[in-house]
């Protein structure tokens, strides 16, 4: 599989994959930010992408972002479906008390392509029973 990726930025970054193996990879800010403590911006990447029928692209927060800053996504994993074209943003939000310093050329997510199923869909009168039934909200509890 070949996604295909357009610069619409002189500043925009390529997505590469870090390490081999890796399921993710990163997509960088084209600009400058000061995210305020709980308040979110969407980001600009710089980039299209076409991404293959039958899959997605899924936004998904830095691990390090959010431990060590508390940045994560809004809307996480935000999806990028077959037949978008735009430029891909970001939704960040600042989940800290303190202001984040987004700046150009750093890392502020990764993207994770994933097979997408488009199952017929069906109306019915009833469902079928299970053991758990309508239990749902912590209806297994904690321990």
């Amino acid at each position: 599989m070949k996604i295909q990726i357009k610069k619409i930025s002189e500043d925009a970054i390529i997505p590469k994959y870090v390490h081999e193996g890796d399921s993710g990879f990163d997509f960088y800010s084209i600009e400058d930010h000061k995210l305020a403590p709980g308040k979110r911006i969407l980001v600009k990447t710089g980039l299209q992408m076409s991404i293959p029928l039958g899959y997605e692209l899924q936004i998904r927060p830095k691990s390090g972002l959010a431990l060590k800053n508390g940045i994560t996504i809004l809307n996480t994993p935000g999806t990028i479906d077959a037949g978008y074209r735009g430029e891909i943003g970001i939704i960040l939000i600042n989940l800290s008390e303190e202001e984040y310093s987004i700046e150009k050329g750093k890392k502020i997510a990764q993207g994770v392509v994933c097979r997408v199923e488009n199952p017929e869909i069906e109306e019915v009168d009833e469902l079928s029973e299970t053991s758990r039934g309508e239990g749902g909200f912590g209806s297994t509890g904690l321990h």
